[in-house]
């Protein structure tokens, strides 16, 4: 076979998207493998790919044509994931499953904004020289490309594709982080989260189910493959975020007792978590927001049990109750409340006009005290899911407000806890409003909650010894730019 430089094709190896593949040596006698993808219209996609290498992607050595075939030269692997995963009995180790995932996610950081693959699977991941890489863009499209007359839209794996995929909406880089939590469940647990049998079982089971539970690993792994499974694209953690947490992972399994808490709570956050509201085969305004809202949800139901669980564990004295997906602790005439969380009211946050961001739902976390010095109660502060720096991007953050300073009153609580309505809009307005921001809108994020935690326990610890006071000065800590 010559292309730009002359192969010895030999038996077939296996095959892949449109193509067979088969092995080849060059004329140096470096050994390759060869695929042969049939001259059809659409099927040259792949070549569209050729000199867009990339780290932890298969190189194209060589390509051209061949005998009726566009021929696509690649480096002969070791394996393919797939292959990996029954021999090694379905399951690979944790610490295995993280290296894949990173390696993975590595590719698809590089890709994005690029090329999107829209066929990521086990038998698509080749070991090369030692590293996991993504390979057969067969179905892959650049990312910022118009629709072309063959998109193969619905082409794809079904155990593997997206929800948007199933109502054949554009692809993005985000199907591909959904298909790598498939897969990531898949190391883990053995199977894939959905099964079909039939097309319409897996059209089912993507859009409206939630996976199986992954008993047993560490949390911040599970929260990781949890959110890649979000249905909302939106929801998903892009690839360099995946990257950044993967090597979390890796270098610090665990530290100090916060990652043995949350395994910990793994179980009972999941018991808590409610089941999934009915997804449509139309993609609505509506529907986006109930799958951030279940996004949301899951999340804080994560941090509650983390703070709940540490401040028990370290309190054995303290008395609590917990219902449904709200608890209090108290202590010496304190407590420390955790409220249930609730969508956000779209008439109240918008009042007809833009509001600086959108915010899906919202929480509240207060520590209250017997009155003491000039009556001073206590602190309640926000916490909020919504899209307050990036946008589109949607985390939960905690945020406080304060009556404006030359008020005639100061509340009970003070910093205090809105809802996002008209006094928190006014607090985030251009002008100065009644209610102002008192604390700034600071990520609370499950993988790193020392911070959030420490400051709540240190408060309720001073409450329960009469040492809680008012804030010297509000706002505590600067608040401005820490919203858009």
């Amino acid at each position: 076979m010559a292309l730009g430089q002359v192969w010895e094709l030999g038996a077939q190896i296996g095959a892949g998207g449109f193509g067979k593949v088969f092995e080849a040596v060059s004329e140096d006698g470096r050994k390759a493998a060869v695929k042969l993808i049939p001259k059809q219209s659409g099927h040259e996609r792949e070549l569209e790919f050729a000199g867009k290498a990339s780290h932890n992607v298969v190189p194209i050595l060589d390509h051209g044509e061949h005998d009726g075939h566009w021929a696509i030269v690649m480096p002969r692997a070791d394996k393919s994931l797939s292959q990996h995963l029954a021999a090694s009995g379905g399951t690979l180790p944790l610490d295995e499953v993280v290296q894949v995932l990173h390696d993975i996610a590595e590719a698809l950081a590089d890709l994005d904004g690029d090329v999107v693959h829209r066929d990521l699977k086990p038998a698509n991941i080749l070991l090369l020289e030692g590293r996991w890489c993504l390979a057969d863009f067969g179905l892959a499209r650049i990312a910022n490309a118009e629709t072309a007359t063959h998109t193969w839209k619905f082409g794809g794996t079904r155990p593997y594709m997206a929800p948007e995929r199933w109502r054949l909406q554009r692809a993005s880089i985000a199907s591909d982080v959904y298909s790598l939590g498939v897969i990531a469940h898949e190391l883990i647990s053995g199977t894939v989260p959905f099964t079909g049998p039939y097309d319409e079982d897996f059209c089912d089971q993507h859009l409206h189910e939630d996976p199986p539970t992954r008993p047993g690993i560490p949390a911040a792994l599970d929260a990781l493959v949890e959110e890649c499974l979000n249905k909302s694209p939106r929801s998903r953690p892009n690839p360099g975020n995946l990257v950044v947490r993967l090597e979390k992972i890796q270098q610090a399994p665990s530290r100090g007792g916060l990652a043995a808490l949350a395994r910990a709570n793994r179980d009972e956050a999941a018991r808590l978590a409610e089941s999934a509201r009915q997804y449509s085969q139309r993609c609505s305004e509506l529907e986006r927001r109930r799958d951030l809202f279940r996004a949301a949800r899951n999340a804080m139901t994560r941090i509650s049990a983390a703070v709940l669980g540490t401040v028990v564990g370290a309190a054995p004295s303290a008395m609590f109750l917990r219902f449904d997906d709200q608890w209090v602790v108290a202590l010496n005439g304190s407590q420390l409340k955790m409220s249930a969380v609730r969508e956000s009211d779209l008439a109240e946050w918008h009042q007809g006009t833009t509001p600086p961001f959108d915010v899906i739902a919202h929480a509240t976390i207060a520590l209250e005290r017997d009155a003491g010095h000039l009556g001073y109660q206590g602190r309640s502060h926000s916490l909020w899911y919504c899209d307050a720096q990036t946008v589109g991007e949607y985390h939960w953050y905690e945020t406080a407000f304060m009556m404006e300073p030359f008020g005639s009153s100061v509340p009970p609580a003070d910093p205090f806890s809105l809802s996002p309505g008209a006094d928190a809009r006014g607090a985030l307005g251009r002008s100065t409003g009644v209610c102002q921001v008192a604390w700034p809108f600071t990520e609370v994020d499950i993988t790193d909650l020392d911070d959030f935690i420490d400051r709540w326990t240190q408060w309720l610890a001073n409450a329960a010894d009469g040492k809680l006071n008012h804030p010297s000065a509000m706002p505590e800590r600067p608040t401005q730019g820490t919203w858009r």
